[in-house]
C-alpha cells in the first residue's frame, strides 16, 4: 500500500501522462476469418478488403512470458499502463473515429498515448480512470482514432449492497438476441489474447472478483453492437462510434442487441439489454454522409 493510500492524499500520476507505446501487426486474413467464424458471420472480406469496424481489437495485443502475468491473468501492473494499486481492471467505454479502411493483409501500427489518469472515490470505494488514445496507421494513413477508458477499482466488500441497475430503453427498431456460451467467451479471449480469468475461469470469477459467473467481454459486446449498427445502415460508412459499459453480462444468460434511430441523419442509438431488462452497454453510431 502506498503512502498516499495510507495518508488519504490524492495520488499524483502526472508522470505517466503522455507515455507512449507502439505496436505493429499484420492484419492477417486467417485471423479475420477466425473472428467471423466465432461470431457466426458470413461474407467477410479477405486479402485486400476492409477490416470490419472494431475488429482491430483482435490485433496489437501483447504476448508476454507467463512470469509477466498477474494472478488475475492480466499483464502485471507497471508497464505501459500505470500501477494504481487497485486489483480490478475493466474496459469502461470508448470513442472511435473511423477515418479510412484498415486493409486486410497489410502491416499496420498502433500508436498509444496515455491522456489522463484520474483518481475518484465513490460508493464502491476508490476508483482510478485511465484514458488512452490509440491511432491505427497503415501506409502513412491514420485509419482509426480511438480513446479508450479503463477503470481500476477495489474488490467488492462482503455484504455490500449491489450497485443500482439501470433499465434498458424501450422502443427498439432493430433487435437481435444472443446467448453467450463458454466457447464463445473462450474463443474471443484467445483471439484477443485476453488472459483475464473472469472470462473463462468460473471459480476465480466468483471467489476472487465476486461475480456470479463468467463475464462477457466488454469489447465483445461493443463489437456486436458495431455489427448491428452496420446491418441497420447497409451501404453506409460508419464514421463515429461511442460506447459506455454500464453493467456486466454473464455466460448462458441471453441478452439483446438493440438500436433505434438517433438524432443525426442516419445515426443510431444502440444498447445491450440483459436477461432481466438491465442496461449493460449503451452506444451511439454516426455514419458518413
Amino acid at each position: 500500500m502506498s503512502a498516499d493510500s495510507v495518508s488519504g492524499a490524492v495520488p499524483d500520476y502526472s508522470d505517466v501522462v503522455g507515455r507512449t507505446e507502439r505496436r505493429s501487426a499484420l492484419i492477417e486474413p486467417e485471423r479475420v476469418e477466425a473472428l467471423a467464424n466465432t461470431l457466426g458471420i458470413d461474407n467477410i472480406p479477405g486479402q485486400g478488403g476492409a477490416l470490419p469496424p472494431a475488429w482491430h481489437w483482435i490485433f496489437f495485443n501483447p504476448f508476454v512470458p507467463r512470469s509477466a502475468v498477474g494472478v488475475d491473468g492480466h499483464l502485471k501492473r507497471g508497464g505501459f499502463l500505470p500501477d494504481v494499486g487497485l486489483p480490478r481492471r475493466m474496459w469502461a467505454g470508448g470513442r472511435l473515429q473511423y477515418i479510412a479502411p484498415v486493409p486486410i493483409g497489410k502491416i499496420a501500427e498502433k500508436v498509444s498515448e496515455i491522456l489522463s489518469v484520474t483518481p475518484k472515490s465513490g460508493k464502491a470505494g476508490r476508483l482510478v480512470f485511465v484514458t488512452v488514445k490509440h491511432r491505427i496507421v497503415c501506409d502513412g494513413t491514420v485509419c482509426v482514432e480511438e480513446e479508450q477508458d479503463i477503470v481500476y477499482r477495489e474488490l467488492p466488500q462482503a455484504g455490500a449492497a449491489p450497485a443500482p441497475v439501470q433499465t434498458a430503453p424501450e422502443g427498439a427498431t432493430w433487435s437481435e438476441t444472443l446467448t453467450p456460451d463458454p466457447v464463445l467467451l473462450f474463443r474471443y479471449s484467445a483471439l484477443t489474447f485476453n488472459g483475464h480469468r473472469i472470462h473463462y475461469d468460473a471459480p476465480y470469477a466468483r471467489e476472487a472478483e465476486g461475480y456470479p459467473d463468467l463475464v462477457v467481454h466488454g469489447p465483445l459486446i461493443s463489437t456486436l453492437l458495431h455489427g448491428l449498427a452496420t446491418r441497420a445502415r447497409p451501404g453506409k460508412r460508419l464514421r463515429h462510434f461511442d460506447f459506455r459499459a454500464i453493467s456486466p453480462l454473464f455466460v448462458s444468460a441471453p441478452f439483446a442487441l438493440e438500436a433505434a434511430p438517433g438524432d443525426a441523419a442516419d445515426g443510431l442509438i444502440l444498447w445491450a439489454r440483459g436477461a432481466k431488462g438491465e442496461l449493460a452497454m449503451r452506444a451511439e453510431a454516426v455514419f458518413a454522409d
